[in-house]
């Protein structure tokens, strides 16, 4: 299921408890996953049984920002769970904090 994303959108995995925010995204349709299946739009869509897919080392953290390969699309993590963010069938990675100037 695709979705099509503004800014400030808030979605939910399918089948944990991860939260997003969408900080950025391109215009048009989006495949978002989370844990190998469909980011959902509410919490009150998701189905008791479902399993994550996704490699546990590649769960959501609270706080991180995640980005797809040509950074188009970016989402912060509200609430961390053990499925991983990807755009179809790639995972999206943790945005890295710029370096701030020194103050020397």
């Amino acid at each position: 299921m695709s979705l099509t994303l503004k800014p400030g959108s808030r979605l939910y995995g399918a089948a944990c408890t991860t939260e997003l925010i969408v900080v950025k995204t391109a215009a048009g349709v989006i495949d978002l996953r989370i844990g190998g299946h469909p980011a959902l739009r509410s919490a009150a869509d998701r189905i008791g049984g479902m399993v994550v897919t996704t490699a546990p080392e590649s769960a959501t953290l609270v706080g991180k920002r995640y980005v797809d390969a040509d950074e188009s699309l970016e989402v912060l993590c509200t609430r961390a769970g053990a499925g991983a963010v990807a755009v179809g069938d790639v995972l999206c990675e943790v945005k890295e904090a710029k370096a701030l100037p020194a103050s020397d």
